[in-house]
């Protein structure tokens, strides 16, 4: 295991956030965990591979909808413990529902409000 990894401030479950970035336009797309494992594989494969904590199982990102996040660039914070990945994200989704990014929520006077419309019906993307 390369010792760049060990660096990682893990948690108590081995686990770290890790956040997905639009290496173009800056654009947060969404926020998943990462383990060792998948923290390796991302660089290895070049591509968004997660750690899913309702499945308890390595996620390549895209792997079910073909929405995979091609890896531009891998950063660390000051604390070492959350990853950010600058990603181009491939058929312009990287949210389930079906949207661009999952942060598609905003606290408007005390209500949560949606500011973006969806894409593609999550129905037609998980068949």
């Amino acid at each position: 295991m390369d010792s760049w990894l060990n660096d990682v401030q893990w948690d108590g479950k081995g686990l770290a956030p890790a956040i997905a970035q639009d290496a173009s336009s800056g654009e947060i797309l969404m926020m998943a965990w990462m383990n060792i494992e998948a923290l390796n594989l991302t660089q290895q494969h070049q591509r968004a591979v997660y750690w899913s904590r309702s499945r308890n199982q390595l996620w390549f990102k895209g792997e079910e909808s073909g929405h995979v996040q091609r890896l531009e660039e891998i950063r660390l914070d000051c604390d070492s413990d959350v990853i950010l990945l600058k990603v181009n994200q491939i058929g312009g989704i990287a949210c389930h529902t079906g949207r661009r990014r999952c942060f598609f929520r905003v606290l408007n006077n005390g209500l949560w409000q949606v500011d973006e419309k969806i894409v593609k019906n999550p129905e037609e993307i998980y068949q």
